[in-house]
């Protein structure tokens, strides 16, 4: 066979994109095209901790080893998110938007959870009185807790029960330096949720006067508050979206000049 047409039917070699990672404290990894990110937000320890993204929405801790005191703040919350953090915000989020206007938001969320260590699965969501998306929230952090180990507990003291969507959640209060703080406890942990109305706990937190109809919601994020260890906590898909109430004129109605 001559040489040029041996050349041709070899195979060619395919490459495999490695796993993009970060052991920045406070890197951040674009994912989906930008639709979410990925963000190691160790804001509170200087051991080392890492992430790696993989495929769509998929990542995880791939290094950590915290060990932060279980009755004070964690020391890090890697997580995914959907809007903007301190600045930083995914495309086409369709935030901020009023908590008046708020008509729906819907989150599903796929965990992967340690035998060991320190740690909550949570959403983070907060608002802010203005829809400035820079700088620290001033108006109201939300917290989801669907899971938790390690003898942790959410910020400030339980205050109430609620069930929503069909599952009992224990409420729990808090005033922040700055900003108000509301925490759901899920009474029994689960691993993942699906379609999972987003929206009806901003609802219910409004009722209690934890957020203000004329706040914002300008991201919503979703990882593990680490206290101890955190190695191999994972999230293995997230999807999450939110929209505003459509302010249509009446039909028949005239425009006011």
């Amino acid at each position: 066979m001559p040489l040029a047409a041996l050349a041709v039917a070899l195979p060619i070699p395919t490459a495999t994109a490695a796993p993009a990672g970060t052991c920045d404290p406070f890197g951040r990894l674009p994912v989906a095209g930008g639709t979410y990110a990925v963000q190691n937000n160790e804001w509170n320890s200087s051991s080392q901790q890492c992430i790696s993204a993989q495929g769509s929405t998929g990542w995880m801790v791939s290094t950590a080893n915290q060990s932060a005191a279980t009755d004070g703040p964690p020391a890090s919350y890697p997580s995914i998110y959907r809007g903007c953090h301190w600045g930083a915000c995914t495309a086409n989020s369709a935030l901020p938007i009023q908590v008046r206007s708020l008509r729906s938001a819907r989150s599903s969320w796929s965990t992967t959870q340690a035998a060991s260590g320190a740690y909550d699965a949570s959403y983070d969501i907060w608002f802010n009185r203005s829809p400035r998306t820079t700088g620290q929230p001033d108006g109201t952090e939300l917290m989801i807790w669907l899971a938790h180990r390690g003898g942790v507990q959410p910020a400030g003291s339980q205050v109430a029960t609620v069930t929503i969507g069909g599952t009992p959640w224990a409420i729990w209060t808090n005033r922040m330096a700055g900003w108000n703080y509301i925490a759901y406890e899920r009474v029994t942990g689960t691993s993942s949720v699906s379609n999972l109305n987003i929206a009806a706990f901003v609802h219910d937190a409004v009722d209690r006067q934890s957020i203000q109809p004329s706040s914002y919601l300008i991201d919503a994020e979703a990882g593990f508050e680490v206290w101890n260890g955190g190695q191999g906590l994972a999230t293995n898909s997230f999807s999450l979206s939110a929209h505003r109430r459509s302010h249509r004129r009446p039909a028949g109605g005239r425009r006011r000049s």
